[in-house]
């Protein structure tokens, strides 16, 4: 007897330590960022750092000596800073995007500017919101070379001191980019139609000809760059929708050599030689992020290999080298428990210079480890996610939160820090977010494994890896609850309406549940949109009611908070009055309605963000959370 109450004493004193540690504010996890990108001149002088602002992004330049700004900008409300670029050591460009919600994506309905550090002799480039900047000239400092798709893909040399544009070359692509070579010409054209296939053409003096066609999803064919030869070029291919690999193809006679593949995920990035005529590695995100060294005897590979290896524990992330030799380095490190911090390295001191944290407030050592897994799902698919146990638990019979991503075919989950995830595990849930079918970065084949099937063998995913952890008694499998936003949210209410036994309650936020709404969404508003919808949601009116949570609430058991921001475009407000009707016609109704006047697609008021994070945790905390007897001692 004594054993046992002690036994259940021991229990009781774990959860609750689970559930008295130290509660972070709500607020130090969403509030904004110190900045989300650094840029340093060509001559390592200067930074220009973008930095969020509630309903904004602004710019400002600084100097890397003192951290004394130089320039500063800001276009107002909705307008948020991407691209920039250094033209040279005194002079920007970049570009102004339009975003309204959080979870949007950034539109073209912004603009192009270019500035002097400080501000003086700012230009506002005439059509710049069509541009998309691909490369400076080094020979010709006053330009870059942009592009731009109306129809058909343009490249122009812009002068970035008058805003004056030459053209270069015209290309049949619809949405295309171009790839120069050392000698600046124009070798290739590649991108994607309307129909959403891909296609790529190589550019034979004053013609094209055609190198790669797919459908959407079933290959993939990008030049990435070319080698100090200027005849063989890097490229990314895919054949059969498999993971990408990256190749050295001879554009005389279309050998190639295999340089990089991993078996289960895309190439993530790429590491250059200063001058960008070598390829020095190639990052992947299987599991944890890693570099694969593809030329490790390259100087300058070796410099990068030891930079990784001087931060252990943390991920690095590489932006382009300055300096005509590439003397100057900016990185930025993160893990899983620790925001992104940025550093200037110098290759002729050897030393690494702090520049910023993005939330410094953040202590690394309260926060919960997020680790991979893998599931094998009923169908004998591999799918891969993560895991995140609170810190300090014992890891077992854990209340859990299944998070799916947006999106959902492009999108998947990283390992990094995630403030949500971060905030719920520091209240004692453990989080599980997993790359289901149909998610990117897998190969467009495991992607298109998803399309019309987001009402059941992806939600069928989420299933199983609830289950397996449930079997692994890492999991109590009475404690479940499942929330997501945009399509997140379409199926935190999908897998509790299939799934009536399994979840105990659903948050849905800013979500699709009625697939037909979708047809009045911004998304329907473009061709491409519309070839999108065609091709990823079922092709029949009962179909997409069947796949639509809304119509199918009878079955629904879990508890229901919604959340919607009246100005939503993206997934229209109407998604969540559709599933408050239907849900009143079988005699039922959500816990906990949430509806902000003046958000969209995601909240992005502070204040707002808070209360909503507030009310969701004690919504949480109800069902399957701290309010709730331990589980019993044998």
């Amino acid at each position: 007897m004594f054993a046992r109450l002690m036994v259940a004493f021991v229990a009781a004193m774990l959860w609750a330590g689970i559930a008295t540690a130290r509660e972070v504010p709500v607020e130090d996890f969403f509030k904004d960022a110190e900045f989300t990108s650094i840029t340093v001149s060509p001559d390592g002088q200067h930074m220009a750092v973008t930095v969020p602002q509630e309903d904004r992004t602004v710019l400002a330049v600084l100097r890397v000596s003192d951290r004394g700004v130089v320039g500063k900008w800001d276009y107002g409300a909705d307008r948020h800073f991407r691209d920039v670029i250094w033209a040279n050591d005194e002079r920007l460009i970049f570009v102004v995007t339009f975003k309204t919600g959080k979870f949007d994506f950034e539109t073209a309905k912004g603009d192009m500017y270019a500035s002097n550090i400080d501000g003086t002799r700012r230009i506002d480039i005439p059509n710049g919101m069509f541009y998309d900047i691909i490369d400076t000239t080094p020979d010709d400092p006053r330009t870059v070379l942009v592009q731009r798709s109306v129809e058909t893909a343009f490249l122009f040399k812009l002068n970035v001191y008058n805003g004056n544009v030459t053209p270069v070359v015209q290309a049949p692509v619809e949405m295309g980019s171009f790839l120069i070579d050392h000698e600046d010409r124009v070798r290739f054209v590649f991108g994607a139609n309307a129909d959403g296939g891909h296609v790529a053409f190589r550019r034979d003096g004053e013609r094209w000809t055609q190198v790669h066609s797919s459908g959407r999803n079933t290959g993939s064919f990008v030049p990435l760059g070319f080698a100090a030869d200027n005849r063989h070029v890097y490229v990314s291919r895919s054949r059969d929708g498999e993971p990408a690999g990256i190749y050295l193809v001879d554009t005389d006679d279309w050998s190639e050599e295999l340089l990089s593949r991993n078996e289960r995920v895309s190439p993530g990035g790429l590491l250059w030689s200063h001058d960008e005529t070598t390829l020095l590695a190639v990052r992947y995100h299987d599991g944890l992020p890693s570099w694969d060294f593809v030329a490790p005897e390259h100087p300058e590979a070796k410099i990068y290999a030891g930079l990784i290896q001087a931060f252990p524990g943390k991920a690095v992330w590489f932006a382009e080298s300055s300096g005509s030799d590439g003397r100057y380095i900016t990185l930025r490190t993160y893990s899983d428990t620790q925001p992104s911090e940025a550093f200037l390295f110098d290759r002729d001191t050897g030393r690494a210079t702090y520049l910023a944290s993005a939330m410094d407030w953040i202590k690394p050592e309260e926060m919960s480890p997020m680790r991979p897994v893998s599931v094998t799902t009923r169908d004998g698919l591999e799918i891969h996610g993560y895991l995140t146990i609170p810190k300090d638990s014992d890891g077992r019979n854990l209340p859990l939160i299944v998070n799916p991503h947006g999106g959902p075919h492009g999108p998947r989950d990283y390992w990094g820090f995630n403030p949500e995830v971060q905030l719920f595990a520091n209240r004692g849930y453990a989080v599980l977010q997993m790359n289901y079918r149909g998610s990117g970065g897998y190969g467009s084949t495991f992607e298109g494994a998803g399309y019309r099937k987001w009402g059941t063998a992806m939600q069928d995913d989420l299933t199983d890896s609830v289950a397996q952890l449930v079997r692994e008694g890492i999991v109590d499998g009475s404690r479940v609850c499942i929330y997501g936003a945009s399509y997140g949210g379409y199926a935190a209410l999908m897998s509790a309406v299939r799934e009536p036994d399994l979840y105990r309650c659903s948050v849905g936020y800013v979500g699709v549940y009625d697939l037909e709404a979708q047809y009045h969404s911004d998304i329907n508003d473009h061709e491409f949109g519309r070839n999108y919808l065609r091709d990823v949601l079922p092709p029949t009116d009962g179909e997409r009611r069947a796949h639509s949570p809304a119509y199918g609430v009878a079955n629904l058991r879990a508890a229901v908070m919604l959340v919607h921001g009246r100005k939503d475009q993206r997934v229209p407000i109407r998604n969540m009055f559709v599933l408050i009707d239907q849900m009143k016609k079988v005699g039922k109704e959500p816990e906990e309605v949430i509806v902000e006047d003046k958000e969209a697609h995601g909240f992005r008021d502070l204040e707002n963000q808070v209360s909503l994070y507030n009310r969701m945790l004690a919504f949480f905390d109800r069902h399957i959370g701290r309010g709730r007897t331990p589980p019993a001692a044998d």
